[in-house]
């Protein structure tokens, strides 16, 4: 078959896949990405992962993944679902991390697609998020979208609720060219993002990002606390102010919540969630790859953030019995948030107790925040 033929084909593969979109990006190493992720890196806006300079030159050249690389086919899966309004009691859950763990769904289309790449005649490698590669870049330099402010990909008709992937390929394909577009004067998702780490200048400080911040390791710093609201996992606000994925469909049904738990956890079962439990209600979904802890601990600071006092007794239990410092800690600033009559009374005894050194300088800011 002739070049325009095989371009076709590939294409067409793709879409039988289920991908929502396909492009080609050329696989030469990407000079532009490479400085704009290691400027991201020097200025520490990622410093939550462990990521430098070298693996800025790796991600921005496919050929580090395939080294007889010439193409990268580049595919968008719609993931969004209808949002419901936040409820008491209840916390918020990023829309990705609803269902099954996309990474197996993405995995098994972009494998099923490199097989029929291979009956081509090429080699391939498939790449979807943990993979040493600029996804977002290559699929930017391929046509699928832009990078808006929020610095998702925007992809026309699909807004930024779209995952990635990619197959690099030794195939020679005719590349596609980027769009001429980007979000203009719109700042939307900038005044939406209660942390500020959107610079509006299409970079982010992911350290202030709350999707980072709770999943990152440690303890959230104190100040970006209460900002965080009752978010338990990853965050939407800044991708739901964006104004072409308000206008594109939620109608993912392959991405459906598992059930309500999953989208709006209740947050009282939450804080007392055990390793078991934990694995059989996560470990098939998006958050299953941290651990039950971080989960606990954010529910410490989501219930905090509800300013209840009818949550004291939940947190009072967390802080003398969790396992987990991290936990511990962060149930002393919740229970210092709230600041009832109650939960000084609570912190003022666990401090005589309590052996953790982490945990006593928690409950020590807790009982200083309330005498303020």
């Amino acid at each position: 078959m002739n070049a325009t033929e095989l371009r076709e084909r590939v294409i067409a593969a793709a879409r039988t896949c289920g991908a929502d979109a396909v492009r080609i990006a050329p696989a030469d190493a990407q000079s532009w990405t490479h400085e704009r992720l290691a400027a991201s890196f020097a200025r520490g806006d990622l410093q939550t992962w462990p990521y430098d300079e070298r693996y800025a030159a790796t991600a921005a050249d496919p050929r580090t993944l395939l080294p007889a690389a010439r193409s990268v086919v580049c595919i968008a899966v719609a993931y969004a679902t209808p949002a419901e309004p936040p409820r008491p009691g209840h916390g918020r859950v990023s829309n990705y991390a609803w269902s099954s763990d996309y990474h197996r769904r993405m995995r098994a289309l972009l494998a099923s697609l490199a097989g029929q790449l291979e009956a081509f005649g090429a080699t391939t490698a498939v790449a979807c998020d943990t993979a040493p590669i600029a996804e977002r870049a290559f699929a930017e330099r391929a046509g699928i979208g832009w990078i808006g402010k929020h610095t998702n990909l925007i992809a026309p008709g699909l807004g930024s609720y779209v995952f990635l992937g990619e197959v690099v390929t030794s195939l020679p394909l005719e590349p596609d060219a980027p769009l001429r577009k980007t979000c203009g004067t719109c700042t939307r998702c900038v005044s939406a993002c209660p942390t500020g780490a959107l610079r509006g200048d299409y970079t982010i400080d992911a350290g202030r990002c709350i999707s980072d911040l709770t999943q990152r390791r440690g303890s959230i710093p104190r100040d970006l606390r209460p900002l965080i609201g009752t978010w338990v996992w990853g965050c939407d606000l800044c991708q739901d102010a964006c104004p072409p994925t308000n206008r594109a469909p939620r109608a993912a049904a392959a991405f459906a919540p598992l059930d309500d738990e999953s989208r709006a956890p209740t947050l009282g079962a939450l804080l007392r969630l055990r390793s078991g439990e934990f694995k059989r209600r996560y470990a098939r979904t998006a958050i299953g790859w941290r651990g039950g802890a971080l989960l606990r601990r954010n529910a410490a600071v989501a219930l905090g953030n509800g300013l209840d006092r009818a949550d004291v007794p939940a947190l009072e239990e967390a802080l003398a019995a969790d396992p987990h410092p991290l936990v511990r800690g962060h149930a002393a600033w919740a229970l210092g948030r709230i600041g009832s009559p109650r939960a000084l009374a609570r912190l003022r005894t666990r401090l005589a107790r309590e052996t953790d050194q982490l945990v006593l300088d928690e409950i020590r800011a807790a009982l200083l925040s309330i005498s303020q």
